[in-house]
């Protein structure tokens, strides 16, 4: 039995890997970052420690107090907490001097090297569900129009780019017009832009980055989701097949078909 470090942002990504990890019978040893985990999470840990975002050395010296060698890195942390009034320890702060951008790629990429620096390696964070991986194809909702489908290529291209920079990794279309790139507020606020600049029967498209490192950042969709797609009356959402996690399936086409959306991989 090992003991695997579990790193908790917001969402029902770390609770599903928590319960991967110990149905293989490793011991999930949490951190549960204040500022986004579920309380929940502690049901599905062996161990679970809270703490802020900022504190990097008390994050690192946790798991060496437990035996972690090995951890994963799961769940959303806003990426605008860089620039809210966190409070970081003196090993954060020096981390984030010395970068040469506040990138997600710089910033969790620096961040995976400090941790390795104390001989705590991370894994990807779709290794535990590769089962949930989307498989190309319709997953949800009736087929799009040969107009729509236009749209649905148009839109991947676009945010395949703007993901090769590191902006965003959603754009939302319509009528071959780019209505919103998804920047530090993320996916959901990107969509609700959208519908705003653009209203109803627009594509949204996620894609995963042309170099994606998969040990801190992976696609995810799941029923929250579904319900700012519908919120927000999107037509359909294309994702990328084999590099976008589908959370709770089932829970995922029943809502997409009863509301009308079409989701996508390609």
């Amino acid at each position: 039995m090992n003991n695997i470090g579990l790193i908790a942002g917001n969402g029902r990504f770390p609770f599903l890997v928590a319960e991967e990890i110990r149905k293989q019978g490793d011991k999930v040893i949490t951190v549960a970052l204040k500022e986004e985990a579920d309380r929940d999470i502690e049901k599905v840990s062996d161990e679970t420690v809270w703490l802020s975002v900022g504190k990097l050395q008390k994050i690192i010296d946790t798991f060496k107090e437990k035996n972690v060698t090995t951890a994963v890195m799961v769940g959303q942390v806003k990426h605008a907490k860089i620039y809210s009034a966190i409070s970081m320890d003196f090993r954060a702060i020096k981390l984030m001097g010395s970068l040469l951008n506040k990138k997600t790629d710089t910033i969790l990429g620096s961040v995976v090297k400090e941790f390795e620096k104390d001989g705590i390696n991370f894994l990807p964070s779709h290794l535990y569900l590769k089962h949930l991986l989307a498989e190309k194809g319709l997953i949800a909702g009736k087929k799009l129009s040969s107009e729509e489908n236009k749209d649905a290529e148009f839109g991947f291209k676009i945010a395949k780019g703007i993901a090769g920079f590191d902006i965003g990794q959603t754009v939302v279309v319509k009528d071959k017009s780019v209505l919103a790139v998804e920047s530090i507020e993320g996916t959901d606020e990107c969509i609700k832009r959208a519908y705003h600049l653009g209203g109803e029967n627009a594509i949204a498209v996620k894609v995963a980055k042309p170099n994606q490192d998969f040990r801190f950042d992976v696609p995810v969709i799941g029923t929250k989701t579904v319900t700012i797609l519908q919120e927000n009356k999107i037509r359909a959402m294309i994702v990328e097949a084999g590099a976008t996690l589908v959370l709770d399936k089932e829970d995922v086409v029943r809502q997409a078909k009863e509301a009308g959306i079409t989701i996508i991989a390609v």
